[in-house]
């Protein structure tokens, strides 16, 4: 599967940000029954590589595993090694996007201002992700696209079931959600029914938001 036609075909990228990963691979197998296949495991957690290697091991024809949370090559690096098939880091660093382009693996990078966002993308960003999107919201990323058209923008931070359609409508190529789809109280009791359920929903949304309104 091509990484990028995976994330804008679905439309959604799964970050999960947990401090207990042990169920790594179940949470996986849930979001995936629910359509959703572009899943982020953060480094804010010791044990992402390894949740990664895992998840992409036994689920790599079926999900597509990303880090997140990358601040430098040298976790960039790390995380490739593991097997992540995308990158996304929550600030720009043009070093990391240079490393990802020296080992083929689309990057998504973290970005707000206008100028921060165009020099992410012509640095060779496969996505840029506007962080914390909760900020400016739908209409933030609408007056952005204005100028910048070109940018594929995925919205995250604040992103939630409900307001998803709306930044899809406003232009985001994707958008990533985290405790918003992936919290600690449901994976912790392993409510698979629960996730397989909010993912169905947030596909729905996206995909509403994607179908032309008949005049």
């Amino acid at each position: 599967m091509a990484e990028m036609d995976v994330i804008e075909s679905d439309g959604v990228i799964s970050v999960v940000r947990l401090d207990d990963l042990s169920s790594a691979i179940g949470l996986v197998e849930a979001l995936v029954e629910g359509g959703l296949r572009a899943i982020e495991f953060t480094f804010t957690n010791r044990d992402a590589a390894t949740s990664i290697q895992e998840t992409s091991r036994e689920l790599d024809d079926r999900a597509l595993i990303g880090a997140g949370s990358v601040l430098d090559p040298e976790t960039a690096r790390t995380a490739i090694l593991a097997g992540a098939r995308f990158v996304v880091t929550p600030t720009l660093n043009l070093r990391t996007i240079e490393l990802c382009r020296r080992y083929g693996v689309p990057i998504v990078v973290g970005a707000f201002t206008p100028t921060e966002i165009l020099t992410a993308w012509e640095a060779g960003a496969s996505l840029v992700k506007v962080f914390p999107a909760s900020v400016g919201g739908p209409s933030y990323l609408k007056d952005v696209l204005g100028p910048l058209p070109q940018v594929k923008l995925v919205p995250t931070g604040g992103v939630t079931l409900e307001n998803a359609g709306d930044f899809i409508r406003a232009g985001a190529a994707a958008v990533a959600l985290g405790s918003n789809l992936v919290d600690a109280r449901t994976v912790a009791s392993r409510n698979w029914a629960t996730l397989t359920r909010r993912a169905e929903s947030l596909l729905a949304a996206v995909t509403k938001a994607r179908t032309p309104t008949p005049i």
